[in-house]
């Protein structure tokens, strides 16, 4: 099966209630595929996301089979494509359809057989209901959000949770070599963000909830720029990741940036390995 970017199944019992992240909120209610792209989705990108979809239900139809049992159509995942702007033109290609009535402006159908559909996140209204869909968009659409997302509550759960993604996303543009300039404006924007998030957290008291914090989002940083150099991590690369977290994070970043895979795998390779 190709890989996709994000598949969510809600939980029986979910931790928050869903209507606190709006429109997001609304999309993970039911299993679905996520697939953000950062430039606007091409033609060829929408058909190769569909075909991951089509991929996914003939996953769940090949276990309804085994267990001689049936799948509902209710039950099947749906996809949602989320692009930071999009042509009129692109839209009626794929018969896509606006829904406003139980949506909002920047939400387009496929065909209903499809289970299918695309944000135009550039679109959406600027409410707190699409705040969490707005800050994935791009240029000022994601400057606003990021504007609000700072003047939310200190102690804001997903506050918290969506700047870490953010400083992750951040890590992730500073070692890519074709970084744009609105990219290296988001680089800006995040920074002293993040940095405000941990002092936050630092005047309330709770040392032991920043150390995890950290340590989790220094995880995911050195995850994702393995990840983003050399692809899927495989168990020779994840036995580097804890000594790569110890590094400050310019030399990490630098470390992966200029060295190949087996360069790397050697810088951090046991003595006894190496003497092997």
């Amino acid at each position: 099966m190709r890989q996709i970017d994000v598949f969510f199944a809600p939980k029986a019992e979910p931790e928050v209630e869903a209507t606190a992240l709006g429109i997001l909120g609304k999309i993970a209610a039911k299993p679905a595929v996520l697939e953000p792209f950062r430039s606007p989705v091409q033609t060829g990108e929408i058909r190769s996301c569909l075909g991951k979809l089509f991929d996914v239900h003939a996953e769940y139809e090949r276990v309804a089979a085994r267990d001689n049992s049936r799948i509902a159509e209710a039950d099947l995942p749906q996809l949602w494509i989320l692009s930071p702007t999009i042509s009129d033109v692109m839209l009626a290609g794929f018969g896509a359809i606006p829904e406003t009535e139980n949506w909002v402006n920047g939400v387009y159908f496929l065909s209903p057989s499809l289970k299918a559909a695309i944000i135009a996140i550039h679109q959406l209204p600027r409410t707190p209901e699409t705040l969490w869909l707005r800050v994935l968009g791009k240029g000022n659409v994601q400057k606003q959000a990021i504007a609000e997302l700072r003047e939310l509550p200190s102690d804001n759960f997903f506050r918290l949770s969506a700047l870490e993604l953010l400083y992750n996303l951040r890590t992730i543009l500073e070692i890519r070599q074709d970084i744009d300039r609105e990219d290296r404006e988001l680089i800006m924007e995040l920074s002293p963000l993040y940095l405000q998030r941990l002092e936050d957290a630092t005047q309330r008291g709770i040392q032991e909830g920043i150390q995890e914090g950290i340590q989790r989002s220094q995880r995911l940083i050195v995850e994702s720029m393995l990840q983003v150099k050399f692809g899927e991590i495989d168990e020779e690369l994840a036995q580097i990741i804890e000594p790569l977290i110890k590094l400050e994070s310019l030399d990490r970043a630098r470390l992966i940036r200029q060295l190949e895979r087996p360069q790397l795998l050697a810088r951090f390779q046991p003595k006894n390995q190496t003497e092997s």
